[in-house]
């Protein structure tokens, strides 16, 4: 239903430029012989709506890492940042205040390296949500408040240092200068 070319045309464009590139169909044709075109010109997955979005994404990622245009260790931008006194290592998991170390797990990693990559912006919690846990439901949420209150202990050492919670809208970690 796109203006002046169809799915499918632009799916044999792809094809024919690059083989590698991931094609999924979201799409309102529903019909087996629409489907199986799709499947034939070389799809990666067609999706007929209405749909699920967080198994959309779920989906997509799928793809993405299974041709390996998407791998954990790529989701990581930077190995290191440095907030207030603090180094932060993501690559490592560990957050060090001069000589001591503080190693993080797996999630509070993430969610650093998250604020990190929005220091003294909000950091919005439904992307968070949906970029670490896959979904931004209430027990998600819950979960990531008392990640957060665990990074702001961590970081407690350096006052100027906050992690603000940004009512309504999500997280904002803050280092003043």
């Amino acid at each position: 239903m796109m203006p002046k070319k169809d799915g499918f045309a632009v799916a044999e464009t792809i094809r024919d430029v690059n083989k590698k590139v991931p094609i999924v169909f979201l799409t309102a044709k529903i019909m087996q012989v629409d489907k199986v075109k799709g499947f034939m010109l070389g799809a990666d997955d067609y999706i007929t709506k209405p749909f699920d979005f967080q198994e959309f994404l779920l989906r997509i990622e799928s793809i993405l890492r299974r041709t390996e245009i998407l791998t954990d260790e790529e989701e990581v931008k930077i190995e290191n940042y440095k907030i207030g006194a603090y180094d932060f290592d993501v690559k490592n998991q560990v957050l060090n205040l001069k000589k001591e170390e503080k190693r993080l797990t797996k999630k509070e990693t993430r969610i650093l390296a998250f604020l990190c990559e929005h220091i003294n912006d909000i950091a919005p919690r439904e992307l968070i949500l949906k970029s670490i846990w896959g979904t931004d439901d209430y027990f998600s949420g819950r979960s990531m408040d008392v990640f957060i209150s665990k990074l702001r202990k961590y970081l407690s050492a350096d006052e100027k240092i906050q992690i603000s919670n940004i009512h309504g809208v999500g997280f904002k970690l803050e280092v003043k200068t």
